[in-house]
């Protein structure tokens, strides 16, 4: 499986050794399957695909902009969603991706008056998903999803974040979470926010809830297996 991922950012350098940049926090988490070749487009940079059909499923990293900056690549990337939408080929948003997927086809994304989601978060799933009753994942956000595109259905929710998780169609999904993180990561961001972008509290909370085990390896798969499905 050619799996083609955007990349909608990088890691600022002051954390690349902690886990490297996001490419390669992607390329761990899906290293245990040997069935999967990565294919990066740095789509913050401009790079993007010239077809839908170049990869089997599409995947994107997360961002620190906002899927409502004004900003020509994201606009850009917006096209390309679309694009893969009337494909039929599969695509699978993570955060920014997520988020993206909505406003590209329809729906409104805006900054949260219940503040940024960070640490790990449980989200409860419908039944039919093949992911048990709920899954937990590291999170990092303040945009959240307000109101679905046309044919959008809600998959996962919490408290929180009441559109964890959204399909569109048979063929595409949206992650408010980011399996591709590590604690470590997750850590460091957060602290690097305190105080200024992040309520200490906020803060403080997040890095508690560092101690549930975020289930990363169970999406990945469940990624993995949802594009084998749907690709072909």
């Amino acid at each position: 499986m050619r799996l083609g991922l955007l990349v909608c950012d990088h890691v600022g350098p002051e954390f690349l050794e902690i886990s490297g940049d996001y490419d390669d926090m992607f390329r761990r988490l899906f290293e245990r399957r040997d069935d999967v070749e990565v294919v990066t487009y740095d789509a913050i940079g401009g790079e993007l695909p010239a077809d839908p059909s170049e990869c089997d499923v599409w995947l994107t990293t997360g961002s620190r902009y906002s899927v409502n900056d004004d900003e020509q690549w994201i606009r850009n990337l917006e096209g390309f969603v679309q694009l893969v939408a009337a494909s039929g080929v599969p695509f699978i948003g993570i955060c920014f991706g997520h988020q993206l997927i909505a406003r590209a086809l329809g729906g409104s994304v805006a900054k949260s008056d219940r503040g940024w989601g960070v640490g790990v978060k449980e989200v409860e799933v419908r039944p039919d998903l093949g992911l048990g009753s709920s899954y937990r994942l590291l999170t990092s956000h303040q945009d959240q999803i307000e109101t679905l595109p046309p044919g959008g259905e809600v998959l996962g929710w919490n408290e929180h974040c009441p559109v964890s998780m959204m399909s569109v169609g048979d063929t595409i999904v949206g992650i408010q979470g980011h399996p591709e993180f590590d604690v470590d990561y997750s850590s460091a961001l957060m602290e690097s926010r305190r105080g200024h972008l992040i309520a200490e509290d906020t803060v403080d909370a997040g890095l508690a809830s560092l101690a549930q085990d975020s289930e990363s390896s169970r999406l990945a798969d469940w990624i993995l297996d949802f594009a084998n499905a749907k690709s072909g």
